[in-house]
């Protein structure tokens, strides 16, 4: 059994490549940059682009089972030819907001072309990455132990992205998820200052919030650039999950509200990873 993981250096798919092969599964790794791509000794590297389904025809020969990277515009022509190919699942890296109804353009259509195939299929979809704090603060931290948020107690129960990975190896290696739409959240409600706190712990030295408008926010990550620039819009409420504009404007992020949201834990059985544990992991990222 061959398992093709596409995206396979992303920040999901790099993990679930290496947790398929530490559970002796023979991996495909997929990516537009095989030259760079660093995975365990076995895992076989393929050149290939999901924008391009034409570069996808030499990775899908014997393989059986498929990690997928949402990317609508192709995901029809995709699932097509891994149908053709003798694929017979595949786990689809999704998002919470399908679950919610706001997206309906992004990995929707992607989750309706791989159940209209007739293969055997699992959704997994993540809400928040715990990630984007890397994405939004790294820089600023890295660069003056600070951080410029303007919604300080706004909170929401971000997930690590090692929960997301364990979910889709799961659905990948094991039988019982056919048809299934997993949800997947960190453990706990937990407000930007208190992600703070835990990320100043992790690296052993303080890290001063600063608050600021979402204006102002808007114009430090636009100038930052990167995943802080294309999302900041989005981010700080001056457009929805589809890209329109509100017609007030900006939207304020509200208090936080006592929520219990699924987690990891249902499919593998262990509790899910705290952003306080995320914080340790990625330490060194932000010094």
């Amino acid at each position: 059994m061959t398992i093709l993981v596409t995206g396979a250096t992303g920040n999901v798919g790099r993990l679930v490549v290496r947790r398929l092969a530490a559970r002796g599964a023979r991996v495909r790794a997929l990516t537009r940059t095989p030259g760079t791509a660093r995975f365990p000794d076995g895992v076989e590297v393929l050149g290939g682009d999901l924008d391009d389904p034409a570069s996808l025809a030499g990775a899908l020969g014997g393989v059986s089972r498929m990690y997928l990277f949402p990317v609508a515009r192709t995901a029809r022509d995709v699932v097509e030819l891994a149908a053709c190919a003798g694929v017979e699942r595949i786990v689809t890296l999704s998002s919470g907001a399908v679950t919610g109804g706001y997206d309906t353009d992004f990995h929707l259509p992607v989750e309706r072309a791989v159940e209209g195939s007739g293969l055997r299929w699992t959704h997994v979809r993540p809400g928040e990455f715990m990630l984007n704090k890397l994405w939004l603060w790294g820089p600023s931290i890295r660069a003056e132990s600070v951080v410029r948020e303007p919604f300080p107690d706004a909170a929401w129960c971000p997930v690590h992205e090692a929960d997301i990975a364990d979910v889709a190896a799961a659905a990948l290696l094991e039988d019982g998820h056919h048809g299934m739409a997993y949800d997947v959240n960190g453990p706990a409600l937990i407000t930007r200052r208190a992600q703070v706190d835990a990320i100043a712990a992790a690296v052993g030295r303080p890290v001063r919030l600063e608050v600021v408008t979402a204006t102002q926010a808007r114009k430090l990550y636009h100038a930052q650039g990167g995943f802080a620039a294309a999302n900041a819009d989005f981010l700080l409420g001056f457009e929805d999950y589809s890209g329109n504009a509100p017609a007030a404007g900006a939207v304020e992020v509200a208090a936080p509200v006592p929520v219990e949201l699924p987690t990891a834990t249902p499919v593998t059985g262990r509790p899910a990873r705290t952003f306080a544990e995320w914080a340790h992991d990625h330490a060194a990222d932000f010094t």
